[in-house]
């Protein structure tokens, strides 16, 4: 069975036991994470939500915290002298998939 959550702005395909990385997020507790935004649960009978499956759960296990690779942001404005460099990195959660609730 797996499902299709939504977190961050974005929508990831996940099955029991695969390890993912999402976007830094409120937590109830330390080491447990809780989708509630699930749109699909497929396998045998599959559940297509409108918008979300009513229900439907995904938690997961916080394997570590970390930080995603540093993006380089560069202006120019040609023949003014103008030019601006930053640099950001997203702080993410990798995260284990504990179970999938229908």
């Amino acid at each position: 069975m797996y499902a299709v959550i939504e977190t961050g702005g974005k929508q990831y395909r996940v099955e029991q036991g695969d390890v993912i990385e999402v976007e830094l997020m409120e937590r109830s507790s330390h080491n447990e994470v809780t989708f509630d935004r699930v749109l699909m649960i497929g396998g045998d009978a599959p559940q297509v939500g409108r918008p979300t499956v009513s229900g439907a759960q995904v938690t997961g296990e916080v394997v570590k915290p970390m930080r995603g690779p540093k993006i380089r942001v560069f202006k120019k404005k040609r023949r003014k002298g103008y030019k601006r460099l930053n640099g950001h990195r997203q702080n993410l959660l990798r995260v284990r998939i504990d179970k999938i609730e229908a």
